[in-house]
């Protein structure tokens, strides 16, 4: 199988290459497949998003792109769908469905600023219980498909991100484990597809990428469709993780 990315970012959002240079880079790179997947905008955090009349522009270039390398690389306009994006995700050839934020006490709160910020959050709104934090989250990343439509469940235990080594929860704890299994039934059973999302890694965040290995064994024993998602933000984590993760999942859409 040749190698494919479907969860790519540009300067359209918080990316630092264009989709221009992109493409140019999984054409070089031997790519099957290439999907562009911009922050939906989120009109109560733009710090990170597309703008409205960039997503426009983004449409257009990608589209162009898409009759420019024909039949070389097969170029897919996709989004990334965050829960709360007030406009639905219309006119695009594939969704990402994603939980970035939970709303608690009138506040949007962003789930993966930093650690920091993070451990502030469960503090402030969930009496320093992570539990609840986690409970909260996979409530409503289980219903990120009927919100989205999305064809793509986005890196599925986010929150876990700054968790290595169970820095700051334990993740095989009963409540944790029985939220995130809730939400990873009703997303199968939807008939969604879930990302193997190396971005953490690439980091440096993760020494595995979402989900953790006790859910993507739920998943493979669920019959659930993978693909291969490195959430690139520049050219050189276009396939972080592919040789290794990649053989674990299906071909791209």
């Amino acid at each position: 199988m040749r190698p494919y990315n479907l969860h790519t970012h540009t300067t359209f959002c918080d990316g630092d290459n264009t989709p221009e240079e992109l493409a140019a880079a999984a054409l070089a790179a031997g790519c099957e497949t290439l999907g562009f997947s911009g922050h939906s905008h989120t009109g109560f955090d733009e710090r990170y998003c597309m703008s409205l009349a960039g997503t426009r522009e983004y449409k257009e270039q990608v589209r162009h792109l898409q009759s420019e390398y024909a039949p070389r690389l097969r170029i897919l306009l996709g989004i990334e769908q965050d829960y709360y994006s007030e406009r639905p995700a219309e006119g695009y050839d594939f969704v990402i469905g994603s939980v970035h934020y939970l709303y608690r006490h009138g506040e949007y709160l962003p789930v993966d600023e930093d650690p920091q910020w993070q451990q502030g959050i469960v503090s402030d709104h969930y009496g320093g219980n992570y539990y609840a934090f986690a409970e909260d989250y996979f409530a409503t990343l289980a219903d990120v498909h009927r919100r989205t439509g999305c064809d793509i469940v986005g890196h599925f235990d986010l929150i876990a991100k700054f968790n290595e080594g169970g820095a700051l929860f334990d993740e095989a704890h009963p409540r944790y484990r029985a939220a995130a299994l809730a939400a990873l039934d009703r997303l199968a059973g939807e008939g969604v597809a879930f990302e193997i999302n190396t971005g953490a890694v690439a980091k440096g965040w993760r020494t595995q990428p979402y989900p953790a290995n006790w859910l993507l064994k739920e998943l493979q024993a669920r019959s659930a469709r993978l693909v291969f998602s490195s959430d690139c933000h520049n050219v050189g984590q276009l396939l972080a993780g592919w040789e290794t993760w990649g053989p674990l999942c299906g071909p791209s859409l």
